[in-house]
């Protein structure tokens, strides 16, 4: 009994020790709002690491950044000769090039993101293991470096737009709020992604393909006026809430005066892509959040 009295804790299981004291289970996942704090305590990492990233994926080209135009730019021409000047896609539009290279753009930003998000977490093991932080902010670095990929391509495009003909407007500022929602909207799913590609390494594999059948259902190298002609009325309804439709046709409306849409009005174009904003964004981010104890497990 004096033992007893001597040391409170004998006779505690382990669990109950580790209550006394405050221990947690090694990669426990913290409750959502703890999650969340995190993340925001890390915004300075997330910000610093995209932009090592960035840096370090020109490094050994000659021309260095200017690459993150140039690749765009060089896929917008291909497809222009392709598209616009041998099979005649241009369906007497005014400015082809430019709607065509909006979409472009545009759909790059969403297919980098994707692309790099399925190797977020299986390509970083090494940080992973050696070092504690949250998950999430791998894949939102991703965003963050294709995000500032975009706003060099955006210059590129609003040179384009206006040496083609196209008027500047107020409703260029409609592109500030679009390509806010594509981000959100990206963020969600890159984390989507990158749960996925840390339980199957081979989804990159089959991603070109996803992406490449995404890219042509989402009006980027035609017109989608093509889609109201060609297929029945069930499948053009369905394909007005593609996401990445949506995101392309609210930026071809902000920067081109005569640029058709497939929905039947703009507000419900703005409610689409709010809705996707809001279930990609937060989906995505309570999907991999619910897997954050398993990332980085042999």
């Amino acid at each position: 009994m004096a033992n007893a009295l001597a040391d409170p804790d004998s006779g505690l299981a382990p669990a109950q020790l580790a209550t006394r004291y405050g221990l947690r289970i090694a990669g426990e996942r913290p409750s959502l709002s703890r999650y969340t704090r995190q993340l925001w305590q890390y915004r300075h990492f997330i910000s610093a690491y995209a932009h090592a990233k960035l840096t370090a994926s020109f490094s050994n080209a000659r021309l260095g950044q200017l690459w993150q135009v140039l690749t765009p730019l060089t896929n917008a021409a291909v497809y222009f000769l392709i598209f616009g000047l041998i099979l005649k896609q241009n369906r007497g539009m005014d400015n082809f090039l430019a709607y065509l290279t909006a979409g472009v753009f545009i759909f790059n930003f969403t297919q980098t993101c994707v692309q790099n998000g399925t190797q977020a977490i299986s390509g970083n093991l090494g940080l992973i293991r050696a070092l504690h932080f949250p998950r999430a902010c791998l894949p939102l670095a991703i965003t963050v470096q294709q995000f500032q990929q975009l706003v060099g391509s955006l210059l590129v495009l609003f040179g384009i737009v206006l040496a083609t003909g196209e008027p500047l407007t107020l409703m260029w500022l409609m592109l500030v709020p679009a390509i806010l929602l594509q981000t959100i909207f990206n963020a969600g799913l890159t984390m989507t992604v990158a749960r996925l590609g840390a339980k199957a390494t081979d989804l990159k594999q089959v991603m070109p393909f996803v992406l490449r059948a995404w890219m042509y259902s989402s009006g980027v190298l035609y017109s989608v006026e093509l889609f109201a002609d060609a297929l029945p009325g069930w499948a053009t309804t369905v394909l007005q809430f593609n996401p990445m439709l949506v995101y392309i046709e609210l930026a071809r409306v902000a920067l081109l005066e005569n640029a058709p849409l497939l929905s039947p009005s703009l507000l419900l174009t703005w409610l689409i892509a709010l809705g996707w904003t809001i279930v990609m964004g937060v989906g995505g981010y309570l999907y991999f959040w619910r897997g954050e104890q398993e990332y980085g497990r042999g």
